[in-house]
């Protein structure tokens, strides 16, 4: 399976180390092969390791080092923020953040849940088992 994910202008990337930790990013230029200026609607435009960044599957159409506004236009026309949330990179991230803002009531209510859950999946099983011997 060949490889994919290239550095390019345009392509969106997800920032994995720092101050910046899990934003959105997109490359609008590359300085050297350690570097590029990233940018994104809610961030001042940077430089950034490529170390720091996780290159994802959508790119976007945009020119080298675009204005801010024709940044944003590009990102709503291509549907970024969307496509990144229906992606199941993106979903697993969701629920991540999600499950780190539950209190400890919260934890106890999920663990009820399931073990609810499980009890009710068991009865059905054996009902459907006995119906099949029977």
């Amino acid at each position: 399976m060949p490889f994919k994910r290239y550095v390019e202008i345009g392509r969106v990337a997800l920032v994995n180390y720092g101050k910046d930790y899990g934003k959105l990013v997109v490359i609008v230029d590359v300085v050297d092969q350690n570097r590029a200026l990233v940018d994104a609607p809610d961030m001042v435009r940077s430089q950034m390791n490529f170390k720091r960044l996780t290159l994802t599957d959508i790119k976007i159409d945009i020119n080298r080092v675009p204005k801010k506004k024709t940044l944003i236009d590009a990102m709503e026309k291509a549907d970024v923020k969307n496509k990144w949330e229906n992606s199941s990179w993106g979903r697993k991230l969701i629920v991540q953040k999600r499950r780190a803002l539950l209190n400890d009531f919260d934890r106890f209510k999920l663990m009820l849940a399931k073990i609810k859950r499980a009890g009710i999946i068991r009865q059905e099983l054996a009902k459907l088992k006995k119906e099949t011997t029977a």
